[in-house]
């Protein structure tokens, strides 16, 4: 989530160095001998004997202890919790950095081996986070879950109710979705829930959260749906269409399934309000299942866009259009063939919320088009001459293609990737990009680092409404910060 307020966080991951099912213990000593009293050999020997009937008696206890069927203690959430927790997943990603050693490491190192500088100053350390995941295909082993449960992570492992635990390969994540697909490799019998359609959700209905919060496995939660349709903004981005949810939902959540009361998989919960308590958030089910569908057919999602060209609505502007604030974005060129020309869309346009979405700007409206996915229809609210009015729309992809032409038209210059590196290969002399030469290596983009094409033109969508663009650029042996003002 991006610039905006200090508001939603996503539930963070959360770095564990024990076991988060590890029972502490007690050991008492006897505070007037250091001997074993007389007769504990057979005190010993005895309970020795008792153990395996002790065991049993326990077993047969535990046994007895569950309710018969039709009892009142079988509620439609405990009956929901049984059926679907042992498709709940408990997921450890591990992150192997190398982390710079303290003089007094590298000192204690060097001085336990007794070869100084032995050791280099840097060294490898891991560090594991904790999330939670749902698995929605079991033959298959696909686990749906946060992007940012597994961000970073160069070893994922998956933990089942069970006790089984499997190592687990990433098929694709989008953090514009903060969704990712996981693959279990190696298991069998894998249970699984058929996910739900949240289409038809109601606020005030009971939904249960089930997660890993803190490394405490397995744990349910109650809630109701507080409302629909949430946007909420951070540094990440603009995540739009959430539920809001009182179920409580902490750290080690993330990538959990929310359920309703009859155990349908109607959201993955995935963050929550920091200033507040009993304010979390789920990403619907639908919307998580078409990007799943993307991340396993193709890898990515596909970007989208509406063929606009866009700029903010100030204060003058605002006024002068009668408007009451300056929301919104204002339609200077709308390019021929594309969603908005079919739409009817007009240059002079204002456009001030997209869906149920408020439009602060024009970055506000990239960000929101990036948490949209192809098939999904979008409503936009508009001023035209005073008038208010509503029109439809569906996004289309903005191929690479389509990209790279569009960059050499709004920034004039063309870039090739050779060995990882974007290298300039063409500049127009009148230009905004006018200060570039052959061979320059750009480095950077806005505030994203760039080594692939891929890079650059996903940076490129981002920024192709700015009026300044930082770059970093090597030319030489040197890097130089230049301004790109399209």
């Amino acid at each position: 989530m991006r610039p905006g307020h200090r508001v939603p966080r996503p539930a963070p991951d959360e770095a564990s160095d024990h076991d988060p099912d590890a029972i502490p213990t007690e050991a008492t000593l006897n505070p007037t001998t250091d001997s074993p009293p007389c007769g504990a050999p057979h005190r010993l020997l005895s309970l020795l004997l008792c153990l395996p009937l002790l065991c049993l008696l326990a077993a047969h206890a535990i046994v007895q202890a569950a309710p018969p069927p039709g009892s009142p203690r079988l509620t439609p959430v405990v009956q929901a919790v049984q059926r679907v927790a042992p498709a709940v997943v408990n997921i450890t990603s591990t992150n192997r950095m190398e982390q710079r050693l303290s003089p007094l490491e590298q000192f204690l190192h060097n001085f336990g081996h007794g070869f100084p500088g032995h050791l280099p100053p840097f060294a490898q350390r891991k560090r594991a986070s904790l999330g939670s995941g749902i698995i929605v295909n079991g033959p298959k082993g696909l686990v749906l879950t946060n992007a940012h449960v597994i961000a970073g992570g160069d070893e994922i492992m998956v933990h089942l109710m069970d006790k089984r635990e499997f190592p687990a390969t990433l098929i694709g994540a989008d953090p514009d979705f903060d969704i990712a697909v996981l693959q279990i490799k190696g298991a069998a019998n894998l249970p699984s829930i058929e996910p739900g359609d949240a289409s038809d959700l109601m606020p005030g209905e009971t939904v249960i959260a089930i997660g890993n919060p803190f490394g405490f496995n397995h744990t349910v939660t109650t809630g109701v749906i507080s409302a629909l349709g949430r946007t909420i903004r951070s540094q990440s981005g603009v995540f739009t269409d959430l539920i809001q949810t009182d179920a409580a939902i902490n750290p080690g959540n993330s990538g959990g399934p929310l359920l309703t009361i009859d155990g349908r998989l109607v959201g993955i919960n995935t963050a929550i309000d920091a200033r507040a308590e009993g304010i979390g958030f789920a990403i619907p089910i639908n919307k998580a299942l078409r990007v799943m569908d993307g991340l396993v057919g193709h890898g990515r999602m596909s970007p989208l866009w509406l063929g606009l060209a866009v700029e903010d609505v100030d204060q003058h502007a605002a006024m002068a259009m009668g408007l009451k604030e300056p929301n919104g974005i204002y339609v200077t060129a709308v390019y021929r063939g594309t969603p908005a020309d079919k739409a009817g869309i007009l240059p002079g346009d204002v456009i001030l919320r997209i869906n149920d979405t408020v439009l602060a700007d024009k970055r506000d409206y990239v960000n929101v088009l990036r948490n949209q996915t192809g098939s999904e229809r979008l409503q936009l609210h508009m001023v035209r001459d005073g008038a208010q009015m509503t029109v439809g729309v569906v996004p289309q992809p903005f191929s690479d293609a389509h990209a790279a032409t569009l960059m050499e038209r709004l920034w004039g210059l063309a870039v090739t990737e050779r060995n990882r590196r974007l290298t300039v290969t063409s500049v127009d002399s009148e230009g905004p990009a006018a200060f570039l030469r052959p061979g320059d290596i750009i480095t950077g983009v806005g505030n994203q680092r760039v080594n692939t094409l891929e890079d650059f033109l996903r940076a490129f969508r981002v920024e192709r409404l700015s009026r300044q663009v930082p770059l970093r650029v090597i030319r030489g042996r040197k890097e130089y910060h230049a301004l790109l003002r399209p």
